[in-house]
């Protein structure tokens, strides 16, 4: 039996390949730097997972996946290269998952993972069992992966290193096109480039945000090469337009209408445009799979979100407090504006995680603007994840360029110090949104801890 070894299989990206490998009797091996639930769920599964990397993890695999984050000079890599093990990138053992399903691959620069979690419960609702790859837990699997009984094989593909180029799906949805991920691709004509290479990998058809200038421009190129194009969006040339967009509180809701047919009122318990935009996107991919509109809109309704997406931590002392994997200006000010209609008459409390150098480097101003949004910020220092530190470059540049009254704008450098800080600017009535794709996720925990009277 061949034997696949993951090195980082706790990943949002490995776990779910590893997953899917489990389910279909592949014998998995893997290790990650720490335990974690991930970790505890395929050991559950049957994968033997080790804690740190060493050499002798690999022994009898047959195949070792690594993702980009991982560096040459990892012991299980280059003990793998040494021995001639083969070396295979997350893409492409994901890729070959894909192999004899009709796959929809997922893209955009934002809304990658809500909407394929999106499509993948409407599916579901359809009576499909699709396999899926998520880059986060669905509510209602609790699971980022799944090896389905149906023909249809959803993902989220990702562009930040182009390795969604080895997918060749039969479908592809573009959420949208905005300069992001520099440190790869260099330039923002780079950027864009590449997900015209992704088109141009699609056979069957493409869904498009007719919204966003980045995915019209697409749509555009997609169409002269002779792909199939189908929009979505609240503009009138939309092939599927919302009309009627409301949000509210925690909730959204649009009129769903189909090249002049009406299909109904799509009611998400979501808030946020952007997550309305979300739904009709998976909405008008399920049409074009050929499932019914009657229970896609159904399923939708049922959609309880995913883990880090306006997640809803808990509440103490009268404040909610929610964290969010929002980690580019768009996103932040999208999940702000999102809070902003759920707080009521309480304040909103940002406490923002800048997600790598380049990245704060690269938008500083951008993010500054966008935590201008809420009422408190308390901004942290870089999560630096797979990049070195660059002199100079820390979360007070975000801090800096946040446009609100000095007295209600936070840097604060040491991570042990953000619960209490946040506690000391919330009240009752608030809500505290914490942001980013780092570790800020375990400081809602704190926060909660602290107003439930723990000790700091």
């Amino acid at each position: 039996m061949t034997r696949v070894h993951f090195v980082g299989i706790g990943g949002a990206g490995m776990s779910g390949i590893a997953r899917v490998l489990l389910a279909r009797g592949t014998q998995v091996s893997g290790s990650d730097a720490k335990d974690s639930l991930a970790v505890a769920s395929l050991r559950a599964l049957g994968a033997e997972v080790h804690v740190g990397h060493d050499a002798k993890n690999i022994e009898g695999a047959d195949v070792v996946v690594v993702s980009t984050a991982i560096r040459e000079t990892n012991p299980e890599l280059a003990a793998a290269r040494a021995q001639g093990i083969h070396v295979q990138r997350r893409a492409e053992a994901l890729a070959q998952l894909l192999t004899g399903y009709r796959s929809v691959a997922v893209a955009g620069t934002h809304g990658k993972t809500s909407t394929t979690s999106m499509l993948t419960v409407a599916a579901q609702h359809c009576g499909v069992d699709p396999s899926f790859a998520i880059g986060g837990d669905l509510n209602e699997a609790g699971s980022n992966a799944h090896h389905g009984s149906g023909d249809l094989f959803v993902l989220e593909a990702d562009e930040s290193d182009g390795s969604f180029l080895a997918y060749g799906p039969h479908a592809a949805v573009v959420t949208n096109v905005e300069p992001d991920h520099l440190d790869h691709h260099g330039t923002v004509e780079a950027y864009s480039q590449v997900f015209r290479d992704f088109v141009d990998t699609v056979t069957g058809f493409l869904v498009t945000c007719a919204d966003d200038e980045g995915a019209t421009s697409l749509a555009g190129y997609a169409r002269a090469e002779g792909l199939e194009v189908h929009t979505y969006g609240t503009l009138a040339d939309a092939d599927l337009r919302m009309l009627d967009l409301h949000t509210a509180g925690g909730s959204s809701s649009y009129e769903a209408v189909l090249r002049g047919r009406r299909l109904g009122t799509v009611t998400l318990p979501v808030a946020g445009e952007h997550m309305a935009r979300n739904s009709a996107a998976a909405l008008l991919a399920g049409l074009q799979l050929g499932l019914p509109d009657g229970q896609l809109i159904e399923g939708l309704a049922g959609f309880s979100g995913v883990r880090r997406r306006m997640e809803l931590k808990g509440s103490a002392a009268g404040i909610r407090v929610y964290d969010d994997y929002a980690h580019h200006p768009t996103e932040v000010r999208a999940q702000l504006l999102a809070a902003r209609g759920m707080t009521g008459g309480g304040r909103l409390v940002a406490v923002f995680q800048p997600h790598m150098y380049s990245r704060t480097a690269t938008f500083a101003d951008a993010f500054g603007e966008a935590l201008a949004l809420a009422d408190e910020v308390v901004v942290m220092d870089v999560y630096g994840a797979r990049e070195d530190p660059v002199p100079g470059v820390t979360g007070g540049l975000v801090a800096a360029a946040v446009t609100l009254p000095a007295e209600h704008v936070l840097f604060e450098p040491s991570w042990s110090n953000v619960p209490a800080a946040v506690v000391s600017r919330a009240r009752a009535g608030d809500l505290v949104l914490t942001l980013g794709a780092g570790d800020v996720t375990q400081i809602g925990p704190e926060v909660l801890r602290l107003l439930d009277g723990g000790e700091g």
